[in-house]
């Protein structure tokens, strides 16, 4: 079994082994080959391996040339197709500490730089200085992944937007100090949109970005939703009683009516759709109560628009030859 290395023995640990990513990676098929460090003992913050992840071949490929070359990579996509925990499994396999940020509109410059908090010490009241999340990581070989990156804040984004750069010091006015990056610190960012804001009026909440902010990211990987055998993988091994004899085709059909909800959302015809998460909750919901169509009503159907409903049952029937009920009775 590992070692694993203390939070205190992060600031001085550094990746001690390089391996091919084809060697790392057999189940990718990668165009290109290279050494890529990492990490021979874990750590509290590296992300729990996940076997089942399946993993997209451009987009690894795009994370790992982040973590060799010390890359900005942007993953951009809809919503659930696993942008953050993408970057997570990578980093798992890596063994690369890492920790995630969500810029929601919530979080403050005093959040990710650092504030003056007051302790006791020797009976004293002082003030001292507590480093935010962003000097934090930066001191140490984390990978710090930004989560809605074009949710940020134009304040937050202005603090973030000097650190993008290829060795980002980060200066603290109230310490007047700057922040050497470690040498194995690394950034990725996930978002919805490509900094276009509320693209299509379909994410709320996101921000329109500069171009400046765009363009200092060296890696912009589109992660779309994965092919329907890839999914299928998934789906079967998150829920277990997909793969039993008598159910085994109905992963394949819950997938074909996520793909229908997705068609209808590019067509303009929904205005919401089943992401991979959703299809997976849909399956476990199905083992909860035993019925397939109050499971879909309880994880997708009750999120949809009124005048949205019939078509979506029309999909059902599509897939299931079976009526779906737009209502939950007491008799279902």
């Amino acid at each position: 079994m590992q070692n694993s290395l203390e939070l205190a023995d992060l600031i001085d640990s550094k990746p001690d082994l390089l391996v091919s990513v084809k060697t790392a990676f057999p189940e990718c098929d990668f165009k290109c080959d290279f050494e890529v460090p990492r990490f021979s003992q874990s750590s509290a913050l590296v992300p729990a391996l996940d076997p089942s992840y399946q993993l997209d071949s451009d987009t690894t490929i795009a994370l790992l040339a982040g973590f060799r070359f010390n890359r900005r990579v942007l993953l951009q996509g809809m919503h659930g197709t696993g942008k953050s925990t993408h970057i997570e499994q990578v980093a798992a396999r890596l063994n690369w500490p890492c920790l995630r940020i969500n810029l929601d509109g919530q979080i403050t410059r005093m959040d990710l730089l650092g504030k003056d908090i007051i302790t006791i010490k020797d009976g004293q009241q002082v003030t001292d200085f507590q480093l935010g999340l962003i000097p934090w990581a930066l001191q140490r070989p984390v990978a710090l992944v930004l989560d809605e990156y074009d949710a940020g804040r134009p304040d937050v984004m202005f603090v973030i937007q000097r650190m993008l750069e290829r060795e980002g010091r980060l200066t603290l006015l109230d310490q007047n100090r700057v922040i050497e990056p470690h040498p194995y610190f690394r950034i990725f960012g996930t978002s919805n949109t490509i900094g276009l804001g509320n693209w299509n009026n379909i994410y709320h909440g996101t921000q329109l970005l500069n171009q400046g902010q765009m363009d200092r990211w060296d890696v912009v990987a589109a992660l779309n939703y994965l092919e329907p055998s890839a999914e299928e993988r998934i789906v079967k091994a998150k829920v277990p009683l997909l793969n039993a004899p008598e159910h085994n085709t109905l992963a394949a059909q819950m997938i074909a009516l996520a793909n229908l909800t997705r068609n209808g959302f590019a067509a303009g015809d929904l205005s919401t759709l089943m992401s991979t998460r959703t299809v997976i909750t849909w399956a476990e919901n199905w083992t909860i109560f035993g019925d397939l169509g109050s499971a879909f009503r309880l994880a997708f159907l009750n999120k949809c628009e009124l005048e949205e409903k019939a078509l979506i049952a029309e999909y059902y029937q599509r897939c299931f030859n079976h009526e779906l009920k737009l209502a939950m009775s007491s008799v279902d």
